[in-house]
């Protein structure tokens, strides 16, 4: 509820700075996005302890489940990121910053992806 009421007096107030004072606007935009994403951190850092917790019990190896909560975290802070750029009107800008999110992330999931692949051909009948 802190969150929605937050955002919507946001709103409220930046369409009526949007008028007169557009640089303000866009600094309140960005000021309430970091508010609010900010106010977030500790429940994400929670998901993150009980995701740690759950591999821990199942007997995931660690490397795997810190890549992807990585990977997660890559991908938010890169829609943060873009979502600002867009509000300051950026689209391109926000398009690379996209673009650079998701560089990332594939490059950060080939260990995963390859430990996959090999787990897969292992259970395939060798020809031969």
């Amino acid at each position: 509820m802190q969150i929605v009421g937050l955002g919507l007096i946001a709103t409220f107030l930046v369409t009526i700075l949007n008028e007169h004072k557009s640089n303000i606007s866009l600094l309140l935009t960005v000021f309430v996005g970091t508010v609010i994403f900010l106010f977030l951190i500790d429940r994400i850092q929670d998901i993150f302890r009980m995701v740690q917790t759950l591999a821990n019990e199942a007997h995931v190896q660690t490397v795997y489940v810190e890549t992807i909560l990585k990977i997660i975290g890559i991908a938010y802070i890169a829609e943060f990121g873009a979502q600002i750029s867009k509000d300051a009107g950026q689209g391109a800008i926000a398009g690379k910053i996209e673009l650079g999110g998701k560089i990332l992330i594939l490059a950060m999931a080939i260990p995963i992806l390859t430990a996959l692949i090999e787990t897969i051909l292992s259970f395939l009948p060798m020809k031969g």
